[in-house]
């Protein structure tokens, strides 16, 4: 009887061990890793995609709200970050016209309008999105 007590225990602790693995890596990590002054007197967003959702997409694409340091929107950016593929991180830059980096205080995503895997149909990826900054400006959902 006492074997299969710890049999049974055993087994428990490697399915949570797996689920909570799983659950970790279940996400797509949205990071602004860092701002750079572009030669257009804007600033240039270097993202970094960290795709651990378990599939490739084929299309990602982003509605961004830029606020200054007074927290105004001082513009809407629309991105498009694909191809993701699957267990990678990707590199993009995006350019924010007219704007300083030192005026940039927050970076909301307000709607992820493209985010489809490889042959499926376009998902809702709000919830398995993760964001990081490692800018003085927040990223935000």
């Amino acid at each position: 009887m006492r074997n299969i007590s710890r049999l049974l225990t055993s087994l428990a602790a490697v399915f949570f061990s797996y689920s909570a693995l799983y659950a970790q890596d279940n996400k797509l990590t949205v990071e602004l890793n860092k701002f750079e002054a572009s030669q257009t007197e804007g600033c240039r967003a270097f993202f970094l995609f960290r795709n651990q959702a378990g599939k490739a997409f084929e299309g990602f694409e982003m509605s961004l709200a830029i606020l200054d340091q007074e927290g105004v929107i001082n513009r809407l950016l629309n991105v498009d970050a694909s191809p993701l593929p699957v267990a990678r991180t990707t590199l993009k830059l995006f350019e924010i016209p007219e704007i300083s980096c030192g005026d940039v205080s927050q970076i909301l995503v307000h709607a992820i309008d493209v985010c489809q895997p490889q042959n499926e149909e376009n998902m809702d990826c709000f919830p398995i999105v993760d964001l990081v900054s490692r800018t003085a400006a927040d990223l935000v959902k």
